[in-house]
């Protein structure tokens, strides 16, 4: 009987009832069907590198979803700098960004090393390194389960966040209930092919890996080196003989609290400003005045919120990297503070104790909830 464990890159979890697979868009879209229509238990999984499942297994079908394409879609809205890309929900995402960048399209190029599929991309709106997919998606394919029919949502309709978007949802709201058939993302298509340039970059650590500084641009494939080499020195890159990356990535979000609760920490923790947070002007010209046109109230700000580090929140709690609880066989990583590895033996008991721990710990020393990133079942934290 296959395992969860089998399955995932954290390696863990107990057996599943039954697996199966889909190769293709229909497959995908038929099995899904006939999953509803038993209104059984049933779990998606693509490169399983997003997933935790406990040790007594999931009790229903696994479907895996092995489609795979790239294919250039005709979008005369677009110039002749840009293409449009239809990608496979069961696509391996790196492979993805390696094809692009080894074609002369920017846009995911810092995006290189994340593990999974491109259909899993758009529920947590994967980022790195000063790079979301929300920059460059267009649109989904997606097999609403309320309609019981494939649609094009756009990602105005995803309301894409910080690691979140529709289909997400939170702890308050469930997502938007369905499977992602296909993505559709828009690149810039730079006509040098020999040394096709890199989207700005706009991650200061990136730039400090290559000696330039934000704002620079650099190749294509020097900037998809320099990704890979950070995320390896911090176990991000799955590798066998490594057992720093058998984990889930990173393990918690980083949190998003109010501007006045952040004046409470400590100097010497990291704030960063959250995208989109400021409020728009109202502005009324004067040609609106002469015409008519009633004075626009600018409207009320929202209380100012910033981005925490969670690496940081971690590390000042008291827990090292390295940290392992006694007799666990699950550890924080050896090369960063934000993951929770399998040393070779953790049960998913361990990886959940271990996880507590670290929010017990953050909270008691900071006052601050930790979130999993990862999505966990049959885990309470």
């Amino acid at each position: 009987m296959t395992t969860l464990a089998e399955l995932t890159t954290m390696r863990v979890g107990g057996p599943a009832e039954r697996v199966i697979t889909a190769r293709d868009a229909d497959e995908l879209a038929a099995r899904t069907r006939e999953l509803w229509d038993a209104g059984e238990p049933w779990l998606l999984l693509g490169g399983g590198s997003n997933t935790v499942v406990c040790d007594e297994g999931f009790p229903g079908t696994v479907l895996l979803v092995r489609s795979e394409g790239i294919a250039r879609v005709e979008d005369e809205s677009l110039g002749e700098d840009r293409v449009r890309l239809r990608v496979q929900a069961g696509h391996d995402w790196d492979a993805l960004v390696a094809a692009c960048v080894e074609r002369g399209w920017s846009g995911i190029e810092a995006l290189s090393g994340i593990p999974g599929s491109a259909g899993a991309a758009p529920v947590q709106n994967i980022g790195a390194y000063g790079q979301e997919l929300a920059g460059v998606l267009h649109s989904v394919e997606f097999l609403d389960a309320e309609l019981g029919e494939a649609i094009r949502l756009s990602a105005a309709e995803l309301e894409f966040g910080y690691r979140s978007s529709v289909l997400k949802g939170s702890a308050s709201e469930p997502g938007r209930e369905g499977v992602v058939l296909s993505i559709d993302i828009v690149l810039e298509a730079d006509p040098d092919r020999e040394n096709p340039p890199s989207q700005p970059i706009a991650y200061g650590q990136l730039a400090d890996e290559l000696g330039v500084t934000i704002g620079d641009r650099v190749s294509l494939r020097e900037l998809r080196r320099a990704v890979l080499r950070l995320r390896a020195s911090k176990g991000m890159v799955l590798d066998e003989a490594d057992h720093d990356t058998w984990s889930a990535g990173s393990f918690f979000t980083n949190p998003i609290v109010s501007e006045r609760f952040a004046r409470e920490l400590p100097p010497g923790a990291p704030r960063y400003p959250v995208a989109g947070d400021e409020a728009e002007a109202a502005v009324t010209t004067f040609e609106e005045l002469a015409a008519g046109v009633p004075l626009r109230v600018p409207p009320s700000p929202s209380p100012r919120t910033l981005k925490l580090s969670a690496a940081w929140l971690i590390e000042h709690s008291g827990i090292s990297r390295g940290f392992r609880l006694p007799g666990s066989g699950a550890a924080i990583s050896s090369k960063h503070t934000l993951a929770i590895t399998n040393l070779g033996g953790a049960t998913a008991g361990d990886v959940a104790q271990l996880a507590r721990y670290v929010v017990q710990r953050v909270q008691s020393e900071f006052g601050v909830l930790l979130h999993p990133e990862p999505n966990l079942y049959g885990i309470e934290l």
